[in-house]
């Protein structure tokens, strides 16, 4: 069992110190745990982690005025900082990541979020933060153009205030900030293109895009952790137990019989009680994001697909539309399309959010119905 270190003091007793997720300085009061922010000659909180000896400076006026007890009182439980309800929120994460209830690119993307926030708002009481400061951190970065990013920054923040809604009863003060609808941005792979990735490509990356491209997973929170301890086979054919950490929900799916073959290929060096991922990278390692990610975007450029206004777009979540776009049309089924119904069950979403990514787009059982009402008939061929 590994031991346990011990709890390490965040601040000195005595001393100025700074606080990264408010970028401000304090001190701690004698006999307590309360922090104190410090305040340069004009009333003005003393900020950045340079500002030590402005700090100092403030803590050695407030000593020598004998104020020290009875200096600005820092905020109590009831009036948080939107640095602590940040703070709160991301050691929540670290302890579901060291769990395995929450992936550590999602910890990664929300510490750098709510960081960036504080640097901005982090000082301010709950009560003093509105949804005007929200909107005016988001506009000011200008690489964030897309509805989407945007939607994955709100989501975050407002997860952030949420958790300390629902586990301090800290009232959140951008409850009900709307997000951009969502606009999916999809993009189904041509078999034609599906093959020059193949040929461009190693048999490590190309097995993991071609198994992503037949499934549908998501490609490294799903895809890339399956064992042999999730596999089935029956009378029928091989089945996959699915587990998602998006939605903490685990599901069996069916697998074509190309995909089998490879899977139980790649099986043997990847056994049962292994704890080997199936699909792994040429170093005989687990498929991350990062490297993923990177790998696509090399073959792109290799390819010129980067200067492509349609293939630029391509990446490993992409197998994933590919996927659905070819069920829903019948590609591997004599031109029958599966129902969202299906869809939602293979890909592990609702039906609803199927319908909203995938079916308006290419689901055939709703367009169909649609053509007839204005009397045009299914062509045949």
């Amino acid at each position: 069992m590994a031991k346990k270190k011990g709890k390490k003091r965040r601040q000195s007793h005595g001393l100025a110190w700074h606080w990264r997720q408010t970028d401000s300085w304090y001190y701690t009061m004698p006999g307590t745990r309360k922090r104190v922010p410090l305040f340069d000659e004009d009333g003005e909180r003393i900020q950045g982690k340079k500002n030590k000896e402005a700090a100092q400076l403030a803590l050695a006026r407030i000593r020598l005025a004998g104020t020290q007890e009875d200096s600005t009182p820092p905020p109590s439980d009831d009036h948080w900082l939107v640095g602590k309800v940040c703070s709160e929120y991301i050691q929540h994460c670290e302890r579901s990541v060291a769990s395995g209830s929450m992936s550590k690119s999602h910890l990664d993307s929300t510490t750098a979020y709510l960081n960036d926030l504080c640097k901005s708002c982090g000082a301010l009481e709950l009560k003093e933060f509105k949804k005007g400061h929200l909107k005016n951190w988001l506009e000011s970065h200008a690489t964030w153009k897309s509805p989407a990013t945007h939607r994955g920054v709100i989501g975050v923040v407002l997860a952030a205030f949420n958790f300390a809604e629902s586990m301090y009863d800290m009232a959140n003060p951008i409850k009900g900030y709307k997000k951009p609808r969502a606009q999916p941005r999809l993009h189904s792979i041509s078999p034609e293109d599906e093959q020059i990735i193949y040929d461009n490509t190693d048999d490590a990356f190309g097995n993991f895009i071609f198994a992503d491209m037949h499934t549908g997973l998501r490609p490294f929170c799903e895809l890339a952790k399956i064992t042999a301890d999730d596999i089935e086979e029956n009378e029928r054919g091989m089945m996959w137990r699915v587990y998602s950490s998006k939605n903490k929900k685990t599901r069996k799916i069916p697998v074509q019989s190309e995909v089998a073959t490879l899977t139980r290929t790649l099986m043997l060096t990847a056994p049962k009680g292994s704890g080997t991922p199936i699909f792994r990278n040429s170093r005989d390692g687990a498929w991350k994001k990062v490297a993923g990610v990177t790998r696509f975007l090399t073959l792109k450029k290799k390819l010129g697909w980067d200067k492509d206004k349609v293939k630029t777009r391509y990446s490993c979540y992409s197998c994933r539309h590919t996927f659905a776009h070819r069920m829903l049309s019948g590609y591997w089924n004599d031109g029958a399309g599966c129902s969202i119904e299906v869809l939602a069950e293979l890909i592990g979403d609702t039906p609803k959010v199927a319908f909203d990514h995938y079916g308006r787009e290419w689901g055939q059982h709703y367009q169909d119905p649609l053509w007839a009402a204005i009397g045009v008939t299914k062509q045949a061929g």
